[in-house]
């Protein structure tokens, strides 16, 4: 058996966690410069005329009228609660794959003669008297069901949080209720098809013949299928994968026509995405750097382009990698324009123990791979970017991100935890 664990309102109920003030009360959170609402707790959600992914410009009296509490990304924080999650829920089962930050799969294999329902439940309140954070736990034989059991447990009253699917008749009885467009795995396009065909629920999909599902739905709509019919298809991924591709993008808190800053907030994204690259021990073999106006301005000139480089041997060592990206840059930018957003990817990534020499590329004879070492224990011991390329400089606050009604980050910086007062 299977359990998927999902943190109800992860971002909100993070916010909560820490303001007892705002418990029972509407709470959003806006997304990068507090461009567009991208979480609500329930309470917001009762609010109909909330959307998601409506620009706060747009509804902000609104939010004030209702007493909507709005606060900016603060993804530090979040990040840092979604690990704590995942290391409570290690102490259910050994085996824990990580879907998203706020979702994870745990393997539940040999436990067919305990009561599932009681072991969810105690997840549930295990998290939530440890963290404050509410969750939903759905468990069957299979990713799919497990999905779609999370779902039933938060949707439907009575649940409590907590379903389980562990007879046929719970199966039977979950598909005929999930819609098709609700099901994991399933997009929007193949919705459609299938509602065109009379297929209006999971049940009804399961129905079809696997002949027409392989042919109109590859391989990938056979697994949702089989799945569905309670045949494990989807492995359990514990370790993640290394990514192939890494890279970063964040719009200016305000639009730049000067390449110096243009330059330091290149180089800052390169010093993250290294980071990511070192953590999975890996190099890359390419370098895109791309920059590009607002689009959704009437009065700017707009402009876009984008390069790529290649290095002469695949590294990790942010300085290479700021050097080159900087290089791109510089090939791309064209005065005259206010740029919105700069973005980079590494690409052509290998496991560092690959990277093979270069004959017409003469190292320094500084041990540069010591230096980053060095970089990332001074960093990693006292908070990201005690110390730092000089090529990012000083002026961050001329660039980065709108955050104006971020909350503290609680859990990991010493000047913003809690005060408490007795």
């Amino acid at each position: 058996m299977i359990a998927m664990v999902d943190c109800n309102s992860f971002y909100a109920s993070c916010e909560q966690v820490f303001r007892p003030d705002l418990w029972g009360k509407p709470v959003v959170v806006l997304s990068n410069n507090d461009g567009c609402v991208i979480a609500a707790n329930k309470e917001a959600k009762a609010l109909a005329d909330i959307p998601m992914f409506e620009p706060v410009f747009k509804i902000k009296k609104h939010l004030v009228k209702n007493k909507v509490t709005f606060f900016s990304s603060n993804y530090t924080l979040y990040g840092e609660m979604s690990q704590r999650v995942m290391n409570i829920l290690t102490t259910f089962s050994p085996e824990v794959e990580v879907y998203s930050i706020d979702e994870s799969f745990v393997d539940l294999s040999g436990m067919e003669h305990v009561d599932l329902n009681d072991y969810g439940h105690q997840v549930k309140n295990k998290i939530y008297r440890h963290l404050g954070l509410p969750v939903g736990v759905g468990i069957a034989s299979t990713k799919v069901l497990a999905k779609l059991a999370n779902r039933i447990s938060k949707k439907v009253a009575g649940n409590n949080h907590v379903f389980v699917i562990d007879s046929e008749e719970k199966r039977i009885d979950a598909l005929r209720w999930a819609k098709i467009g609700d099901v994991w795995g399933i997009g929007r396009k193949h919705t459609k098809r299938l509602q065109n065909i009379g297929v209006h629920t999971a049940y009804d999909f399961t129905q079809l013949p696997l002949a027409w599902v392989r042919r109109e739905m590859t391989v990938v709509g056979e697994r949702m299928w089989r799945e569905m019919r309670g045949e494990s298809c989807l492995e359990f991924t514990v370790i993640p994968k290394p990514k192939k591709g890494i890279g970063t993008a964040k719009s200016f808190g305000q639009k730049l026509r000067d390449l110096g800053r243009i330059e330091e907030a290149c180089a800052y994204y390169i010093s993250e995405v290294s980071e990511v690259l070192r953590a999975q021990r890996s190099c890359a073999t390419y370098v895109q750097v791309f920059v590009h106006t607002n689009y959704h301005s009437n009065v700017d000139e707009q402009y876009s382009n984008s390069k790529t480089v290649t290095m002469a041997i695949p590294t990790n060592d942010t300085f290479a990698l700021i050097i080159e990206a900087r290089k791109a840059l510089r090939l791309i930018y064209k005065p005259g324009y206010r740029y919105k957003k700069v973005g980079v990817c590494l690409s052509g990534i290998i496991p560092q123990e690959y990277v093979q020499g270069n004959l017409f590329h003469q190292p320094s004879g500084l041990n540069k791979n010591e230096l980053i070492r060095a970089f990332d224990r001074i960093n990693n011991k006292y908070g990201k970017s005690t110390v730092s390329s000089a090529m990012i400089g000083t002026r961050i606050n001329e660039w980065e991100l709108i955050k104006k009604e971020r909350s503290p980050r609680y859990t990991t910086q010493w000047e913003e935890l809690l005060e408490v007062n007795s």
